[in-house]
C-alpha cells in the first residue's frame, strides 16, 4: 500500500464520524432524489401501459340524448381514429352495513363485443354474460365494480348491494371487479374519496330500457388519429353535437382521473428537483467547510511531502480520494434509502391509482444522474479548497498561520462591564473570522429551513381540510337534485327529520369566453348572504357575493386575461343553452378549481328561469345524520347526497395519510441535514481550537470551563441561526408554493407554530447531541500532544 494511502485509512480512521455525518448528507440528496423520481417514473410508466392497453380516449363530449345513428357522422370527422359511444349515469348506490351515503356512476357497456376505447379489464371474477340480457332470474342487475369501491367496502364477485336507477331501486349482484383507465383515480367532484364514489359496469341494454335510451347514447369518446388537432375535433363535435344539447366537449387534460394523476406527477417532480439541489447544495458546503479546514490543519504534513519529492497534482489526488471515499459511502446509503423509501411511495400510490400492474422500477439512468450530480457536487465543494492549500510553497507551508487579531467587539464597547471573561473570548473568536462565522450560522439555517420544508405539506393539508371543512362547507349534509327544479322543494327538506336549516343553490355547467380564450367550468349560484355553502379566499376569509355579475377565481380570471368590469361571453351548455354576457364584479383567491360564483336569484334571471335550485345545503341537529339519510333514501328524486364527516374521513384516510407519510420521509432528509451541519461545525471548531483550549487547561482553566468556551460558541451560533433559519424556511415554502401553483390548484403557506418549534427543536437537539460529543472529547484532551502540535 502506497504512504499516501495509509495516510488516506488513518484519516478516516480519525475523522470516521465527520465523514459519515457528511456522507448521511450526501446520501440524504441522492435519497430525496431517487425517492420522488423512482416513484413518479414508476407511476408515469404504469399510466402509459394501461392508457396504451386500454386503449383510452383523447377527447370526450357528453350530451342529453343523441342518437346513435350520429356514430357515422362523428366518425368522419378530420382527424378523428376512432370513436366511442355510452349511456352514463351518476346514481346512488345502498350497502348493507353501510349508512354513509353512496354514489356511483354507472355506465352501459354491450358485453357481447369489447370496447375499442376506455377497455374495461376484469381483475377478478367474471365478465358480464352476452346472453342474459344483464338481469338474472330474481331480477337483480349484474355489474362490474370498479377496484377501490370494492376494496373500500370488501365487496366480492357475488356480493349485493342496490341502486337508485331512475327513480326505482334495484338490486345489483358484483359478477366481477374491475379498472379502466377512465377511472385510475375515484373521485367525483375532483376530490379523493375511495369510499364514497365508485363505477359500476352494467349491461347497456339495461340502462337504455330504465332511460329509455334505445338507440341512443349520451357520452362519446374520441380517439385521435395521428397529427390530428384536438382544438379542431373539439370544435367539430360541439358543432355536430349542438342540436342534442352537446356543447362540453373537451380533451384529456380536463378529464378528472387523468387531470388528478397528471397533477401528482408534477408536483413530485417539482419535489424530485428542489429537494436535492438543496440538501446538495447543503453537502458541497459542508465539504468545502471540512475539507479546507481539514488541510489548513495540515499544512506541515503537506509541506513535508512536497519536501520529499511528491508533486502538487498527487498530494491534491490523495485529498480527493478522501471526498470520493465519503461521496461514495453516500451514494450507496442514498441508494439504499432512496430505493426503500421509492417502494413506500410506490405502496400508497397502489392504494390511491389503480392499475392492472404497479410495480416499482429504478432505471439506470436514474442511478448514472445521481452520482453523475453527486460528483459534480463533491468537485464543486472541495476542489477549490484542495488547489489552493497544496498550491503553497513548502517554506510557507511549514510555517503556522499568522496568529489572528482579536479587537474589542461592539458589545463590549457598549457595555465593558456587562460580558466576562469567557463570552469576551467567544465575541472576540467570532468576530476574528467573520466570514467563517457567517457561513457556519447560514448552515445551521439551512437546517432549520430544510425541517420546515419537510413539513409545511403537511400544515397546508390541515388549513385546506379546516378551511374547506369547517370554513366553506359549514353544512352537515348536500343533496342534488336530478333536474334544476322549483326552489319549494327545500320546503320539504326542511320537513325532514334533524334538519335545522336549508340553503338553496343553483349550479350551471358553462364555458367562458373572453375574445379568443376560452375554458370549461361551471358557475355556482349561492343565497345573497350564504352561511352553509360559503365563498372563502385563500386566507379563510369569506367572501362576500357581489349583487350582480361575476365573482371569479383569480386564476380563472388570469387565463381568461380578465379584470374586474370586463364583460366576458358564458355559453351555458344545459338546458336550453343560452350564450350571455356577463360583467366580471370581482375576482378571489380561493384555493381550489377554477371557478365562478354568482347570486343565486340574480342567475336565475339571468338564465331567464323562476326561482330555480340544483343543490341543497343541510345543517343537522347533533346526532341526527343517520335518521335525515334514511329519510333522504326515500326521496327518489334526488340524485346524490354528500355528507360533510364523510367526505372529511375519506380524504383523511387517503390524501392526508399519505402527505404525512411523504412528509416524514422528506422530515427524515432534513433532520440528517440538521445534524451534519451542527455536529460538523462543532468537530471542525475542537479541531481547529484544540491548542488553545489545551493552553487554557495549563493555565489552571477547568474542563467545564474550558468546554464553556467552545460550546457557548456553538449556541450562540444556534440562537443566531434559529431566527434567520425560520425566515429562510418561510421563504422556501413560498418558492415551493409557487412552484407547485397550478390553474386547478393552489396550496395556501400555512406553517403552524408546531412546524417552527419543530425545526428548532431538531437543530437545537442536534447541537445537544453534538455538545456532548465535544465535551467527551473536551474531557480527553491530551494537553502535551496538542502544545507539541503547534511546536
Amino acid at each position: 500500500m502506497k504512504a499516501l494511502d495509509r495516510k488516506l485509512l488513518r484519516d478516516l480512521r480519525r475523522l470516521w464520524s465527520q465523514a459519515l455525518t457528511i456522507a448521511l448528507v450526501v446520501a440524504s440528496g441522492v435519497g430525496s432524489y431517487v425517492t420522488a423520481l423512482s416513484a413518479v417514473d414508476s407511476l408515469a410508466e404504469a399510466r402509459d401501459a394501461f392508457y396504451a392497453q386500454g386503449r383510452f380516449a383523447d377527447v370526450f363530449a357528453a350530451v342529453r340524448r343523441a342518437p346513435r345513428a350520429m356514430a357515422d357522422t362523428l366518425a368522419a370527422i378530420p382527424g378523428v381514429g376512432d370513436i366511442q359511444l355510452s349511456i352514463e349515469r351518476v346514481v346512488r348506490v345502498d350497502i348493507a352495513g353501510v349508512d354513509d351515503p353512496l354514489l356511483a356512476r354507472m355506465i352501459g357497456i354491450d358485453p357481447r363485443q369489447p370496447r375499442r376505447l376506455n377497455a374495461v379489464m376484469v381483475r377478478s371474477g367474471a365478465p358480464l354474460d352476452p346472453d342474459s340480457q344483464g338481469v338474472r332470474g330474481d331480477g337483480a342487475i349484474d355489474a362490474l365494480v370498479s377496484a377501490s369501491f370494492a376494496q373500500a367496502h370488501g365487496l366480492g364477485p357475488g356480493s349485493r348491494l342496490s341502486a337508485l336507477i331512475n327513480g326505482r331501486q334495484r338490486a345489483l349482484v358484483v359478477r366481477g371487479i374491475a379498472l379502466s383507465p377512465e377511472y385510475v383515480f375515484a373521485g367525483m367532484t375532483g376530490m379523493p374519496d375511495l369510499r364514497g364514489f365508485g363505477v359500476l359496469w352494467v349491461d347497456e341494454r339495461v340502462l337504455a330500457a330504465a332511460w329509455d335510451m334505445e338507440g341512443a347514447f349520451d357520452h362519446v369518446s374520441v380517439r385521435l388519429a395521428p397529427g390530428a388537432s384536438p382544438p379542431a375535433v373539439i370544435a367539430a363535435l360541439n358543432r355536430h353535437l349542438a342540436r342534442y344539447g352537446g356543447r362540453d366537449a373537451h380533451a384529456r387534460e380536463h378529464q378528472t382521473s387523468h387531470a388528478f394523476l397528471q397533477r401528482e406527477i408534477d408536483e413530485q417532480r417539482v419535489f424530485a428537483t428542489v429537494l436535492p439541489v438543496i440538501f446538495l447544495a447543503v453537502a458541497a458546503f459542508l465539504l468545502n467547510v471540512v475539507i479546507s479546514r481539514l488541510v489548513a490543519t495540515q499544512r506541515e504534513q503537506i509541506a513535508a511531502l512536497k519536501a520529499l519529492g511528491y508533486p502538487d497534482r498527487t498530494i491534491a489526488g490523495h485529498f480527493m480520494k478522501l471526498v470520493a471515499v465519503i461521496v461514495t459511502v453516500g451514494l450507496i446509503i442514498g441508494f439504499a434509502g432512496g430505493e426503500a423509501f421509492g417502494r413506500l411511495m410506490t405502496g400508497l400510490y397502489a392504494g390511491f391509482f389503480q392499475f392492472p400492474e404497479f410495480a416499482h422500477r429504478m432505471t439506470p439512468s436514474l442511478f448514472v444522474t445521481g452520482a453523475l450530480v453527486a460528483v459534480i457536487t463533491a468537485l464543486t465543494g472541495t476542489l477549490n479548497a484542495i488547489w489552493a492549500t497544496v498550491r503553497l510553497p513548502p517554506a510557507e507551508a511549514m510555517r503556522p498561520p499568522a496568529p489572528g487579531r482579536y479587537r474589542v467587539s461592539w458589545l463590549e464597547r457598549i457595555s465593558p462591564r456587562l460580558l466576562g471573561p469567557g463570552p469576551r473570548m467567544i465575541l472576540r473568536n467570532m468576530q476574528r473570522r467573520p466570514w467563517r462565522t457567517t457561513l457556519s450560522v447560514l448552515g445551521m439555517a439551512a437546517a432549520v429551513a430544510i425541517v420546515m420544508m419537510g413539513n409545511f405539506a403537511r400544515d397546508s393539508i390541515a388549513v385546506i381540510v379546516d378551511t374547506a371543512f369547517s370554513v366553506a362547507m359549514r353544512a352537515d349534509l348536500t343533496v342534488r337534485l336530478i333536474e334544476p327544479g322549483d326552489d319549494a322543494a327545500r320546503h320539504a327538506l326542511a320537513r325532514l327529520p334533524g334538519v335545522i336549516a336549508v340553503e338553496s343553490g343553483r349550479d350551471v355547467a358553462v364555458r367562458f369566453v373572453a375574445g379568443h380564450r376560452s375554458e370549461r367550468g361551471a358557475i355556482q349560484g349561492l343565497e345573497a348572504q350564504p352561511q352553509l355553502r360559503r365563498v372563502v379566499d385563500l386566507d379563510g376569509h369569506a367572501v362576500a357575493l357581489p349583487g350582480e355579475g361575476l365573482l371569479m377565481s383569480d386564476r380563472l380570471a388570469a387565463k381568461l386575461g380578465l379584470r374586474p368590469g370586463d364583460f366576458l361571453r358564458v355559453e351555458v351548455i344545459e338546458g336550453r343553452q343560452p350564450s350571455l354576457l356577463v360583467p366580471l364584479a370581482g375576482t378571489v383567491r380561493d384555493m381550489m378549481g377554477l371557478n365562478a360564483y354568482m347570486e343565486r336569484r340574480a342567475l336565475n334571471r339571468l338564465l331567464g328561469e323562476s326561482d330555480v335550485a340544483s343543490a341543497y345545503s343541510l345543517a343537522l341537529e347533533r346526532g341526527a345524520e343517520p335518521a335525515t339519510l334514511a329519510a333522504i333514501r326515500g326521496l327518489p328524486t334526488l340524485v346524490g347526497t354528500f355528507s360533510k364527516a364523510s367526505l372529511e374521513r375519506n380524504m383523511n384516510e387517503v390524501s392526508a395519510r399519505n402527505i404525512r407519510i411523504m412528509s416524514s420521509i422528506m422530515t427524515v432528509f432534513a433532520v440528517v441535514i440538521a445534524v451534519g451541519v451542527v455536529y460538523n461545525n462543532a468537530r471542525i471548531a475542537l479541531a481547529e481550537r484544540t491548542w488553545e483550549l489545551a493552553s487554557l487547561r495549563v493555565l489552571g482553566f477547568t474542563r467545564g470551563e474550558v468546554s464553556a468556551l467552545l460550546l457557548g460558541e456553538q449556541a450562540l451560533l444556534i440562537a443566531l441561526a434559529l431566527p434567520l433559519g425560520m425566515l429562510m424556511g418561510e421563504g422556501l415554502v413560498r418558492g415551493i408554493v409557487s412552484l407547485l401553483a397550478s390553474d386547478q390548484f393552489a396550496f395556501p403557506v400555512a406553517l403552524q407554530p408546531r412546524t417552527y418549534a419543530w425545526a428548532a427543536l431538531c437543530v437545537v437537539a442536534a447541537g445537544v447531541g453534538s455538545a456532548l460529543v465535544v465535551r467527551r472529547r473536551v474531557d480527553r484532551l491530551d494537553m502535551v500532544a496538542a502544545l507539541k502540535t503547534r511546536e
